[in-house]
């Protein structure tokens, strides 16, 4: 399929994906205590307010237009106050957990929507298949790396939650070059393309979780 063929069937389940990742990170912030995102309008699951013009649009369609073999993008992050929070350690953990959360919701709300194709004419059930599949997809994709243990991402922040602080504290000072190492293990496998080996790190540790999630919806679709 070429660009203009893809690009009607992953619009909305992208847009979709990335922003109420974002917006669920917000809700939970406030139910928590923080009004950091309230006062900021980021309290709303409409994507539009938490659609980031580079990273939620150009960055998906260069990658999508260049031919590469992954499809990304992210939303504005959500700011949140931590020190607001009701009991800051504990709903840290809540907060970042909202985001994956929400991606596996939409999943199973994606493989839900499969009960309804037959009733649709050939051509709107062709499309709602293909907005499906690629719903699944990017939303395993994304809950899975967001759980990768490394801060900033949201695997990160549960990590320094849960650990001891012996651990959690040098985890923790990592964040501000968290986005370096993520950026490292997206090249590896360029590299490793050059030197002969198999340097994909990234997928070795996510292909997994996101087969299972992928799984759950096979288990849930007609």
């Amino acid at each position: 399929m070429d660009f203009f063929q893809v690009l009607p069937i992953i619009v909305i389940p992208l847009l979709l994906a990335i922003t109420l990742h974002e917006a669920a990170h917000a809700w939970v912030a406030y139910k928590l205590g923080d009004n950091t995102a309230k006062m900021l309008g980021r309290v709303s699951f409409n994507p539009f307010v938490h659609i980031d013009p580079f990273g939620t649009v150009l960055l998906p369609l260069m990658l999508l237009m260049s031919g590469a073999p992954f499809l990304f993008g992210y939303a504005k992050p959500v700011p949140v106050n931590f020190a607001r929070l009701n009991n800051p350690r504990r709903d840290m953990i809540y907060v970042a957990l909202a985001g994956p959360a929400a991606n596996i919701f939409l999943v199973i709300c994606s493989a839900l929507l499969l009960h309804i194709v037959g009733f649709l004419p050939e051509i709107a059930g062709n499309w709602l298949v293909g907005n499906i599949v690629f719903a699944i997809k990017i939303n395993a994709i994304l809950a899975a790396f967001n759980m990768l243990p490394i801060p900033p991402l949201d695997g990160g922040r549960v990590a320094v939650g849960i650990l001891p602080d012996i651990i959690a504290r040098p985890l923790s000072r990592i964040e501000p070059y968290g986005m370096f190492v993520i950026i490292g293990l997206f090249l590896l496998p360029m590299l490793g393309q050059q030197i002969g080996l198999d340097l994909n790190i990234l997928w070795a540790i996510i292909g997994p979780i996101i087969d299972l999630v992928e799984q759950l919806a096979f288990l849930i679709a007609p």
